[in-house]
């Protein structure tokens, strides 16, 4: 059995820290995608929120990632 949190396995963490990363971003481009033929309008801000979020994620958690 994989214990993803014991001592020098950093593996649950790295994991737990990309699904914050990429997670909402891509849950809110899939309601986009499901939304874009009924509201075009409420589907493009999905995707403006989802790109942001990624743009802000990458540089909060990457720091976290490389360590600043």
């Amino acid at each position: 059995m994989i214990h993803f949190l014991e001592v020098g396995n950093l593996d649950g963490l790295f994991v737990l820290i990309l699904a914050i990363m990429f997670g909402p971003a891509i849950l809110m481009a899939i309601i986009g995608a499901f939304v874009f033929k009924t509201h075009k309008k409420a589907a493009k801000v999905l995707f403006i929120l989802a790109v942001v979020y990624v743009i802000i994620s990458l540089g909060i958690c990457g720091a976290m990632i490389a360590g600043f």
